[in-house]
């Protein structure tokens, strides 16, 4: 009898480059069939691809054999049927399960989305972060409730971009979920 064990994995979108090299090694460690790994590098590369993907979107995914499940949340419901569609052709991809929420349309939250980002990236210390095409710390508005996603490279600059967050005048909460980045 044959058995088979599944593979399974999130994976972040704003991952640095420091970041992606820690997930191969982790991918590596794990194992997983070489298709999955392809798999896997295929869906991260269409996804960051998307036009409209931006630092007021999360993206994530989990990849369990010929499975992706997409998940995260988005500011226009056209990036997710978008997110799917891309996922959908790869080869080798069997079935996508679309999990990513669409956040409300709201100009409070949309207020709030360019206020935090003003005050994250306009910091001197985490100005470095927006160098890139999807800065790596993503900004997630819901009901004037405030989520940090992404990565950073370190303890400080996660826990300053909280502060900044917080600092930011109508929000009524601040989640920090950065993941700190070992080089």
């Amino acid at each position: 009898m044959k058995k088979c064990f599944g593979y399974l994995l999130l994976v972040m979108l704003s991952l640095s480059p420091a970041a992606q090299a820690s997930q191969q090694e982790g991918r590596t460690k794990l194992g997983g069939t070489p298709g999955e790994q392809r798999i896997i590098k295929e869906v991260h590369h269409e996804l960051v691809m998307l036009p409209y993907y931006s630092v007021f979107d999360n993206l994530a995914y989990k990849v369990q054999g010929n499975t992706v499940t997409l998940l995260g949340q988005v500011s226009r419901p056209s990036l997710k049927s978008d997110a799917e569609n891309v996922v959908k052709k790869i080869e080798g991809v069997e079935s996508v399960q679309n999990n990513i929420e669409v956040l409300p349309p709201s100009p409070n939250d949309d207020q709030i989305r360019r206020a935090v980002y003003r005050a994250i990236y306009g910091d001197p210390q985490l100005s470095k972060y927006a160098w890139g095409a999807v800065p790596p710390i993503h900004i997630i508005v819901k009901g004037g409730r405030v989520t940090l996603e992404g990565v950073v490279d370190n303890e400080t600059d996660k826990n300053v971009a909280s502060i900044r967050a917080k600092g930011v005048s109508g929000i009524f909460e601040v989640t920090n979920n950065l993941q700190v980045v070992k080089s």
